[in-house]
């Protein structure tokens, strides 16, 4: 399949599979793959890490801006990175995902990102994922689609990948965890998630991945004639 020059923005939920979807676009499209939650996961661990945000999530504002600055976090061969320090596998904590969505509210954090994922887009042939893709990032994105899925089904799949990573997790944690992100990002005040009035929404509660390969094989031959 021939597809143009494109960008493919792909938002939704918490643990609906948009890394793993979009990761598998990129590869058969030959499309660079760009994982935004992970530069907020990113940002989320500096912040920790530094004092910027404390148990109670209350966040230095101010401190955090001025520290960003001179943040080097970027993607590199084996995910993400803070200079040359590789924290893919920080920032999929339980830790981490307990205050990503906090973070995330900051206009000074999506500002940070959003410059970020703008310059890795500049090209075109870019496939990503996120919360505001299609909305904030790439309002003029070519093809959007916002996934979503059945709560519990999702909490089960965050929680089964987690325990695959050696992570002991009870799903009722998951799944508040999750249900509470959906809040705050559905709530926050500066791009929140919602579903761009031109996205189509791929409900993926019983589809395997390579379900939604056939159905997104079908969009794109349907609306670019590939």
């Amino acid at each position: 399949m021939q597809v143009p020059d494109i960008i493919i923005a792909i938002d939704g939920y918490s643990s609906t599979g948009k890394s793993s979807f979009a990761k598998i676009i990129a590869k058969e499209f030959s499309f660079l793959y760009l994982d935004s939650g992970a530069l907020y996961r990113g940002v989320t661990l500096f912040a920790i890490e530094n004092g910027y945000i404390s148990d109670d999530c209350t966040i230095d504002v101010p401190g955090l801006d001025k520290a960003l600055t001179g943040l080097d976090l970027h993607f590199g061969e084996d995910g993400t990175y803070i200079g040359e320090r590789c924290i893919e596998k920080e920032i999929r904590s339980l830790e981490v995902a307990g205050k990503v969505s906090p973070i995330a509210t900051v206009a000074e954090v999506r500002s940070f990102v959003d410059m970020k994922l703008r310059e890795f887009g500049k090209e075109r042939r870019v496939v990503m994922d996120g919360r505001d893709i299609g909305t904030t990032v790439f309002p003029d994105a070519e093809l959007k689609i916002f996934m979503t899925a059945d709560p519990m089904i999702r909490a089960e799949r965050r929680a089964a990948e987690m325990r695959a990573k050696g992570d002991d997790v009870k799903i009722e944690d998951v799944l508040k965890n999750l249900q509470e992100r959906d809040y705050i990002d559905s709530h926050r005040e500066v791009s929140p998630l919602t579903q761009a009035a031109d996205a189509i929404v791929l409900d993926n509660s019983h589809m395997t991945m390579d379900d939604q390969m056939v159905w997104l094989r079908n969009v794109v031959s349907e609306r670019f004639g590939c």
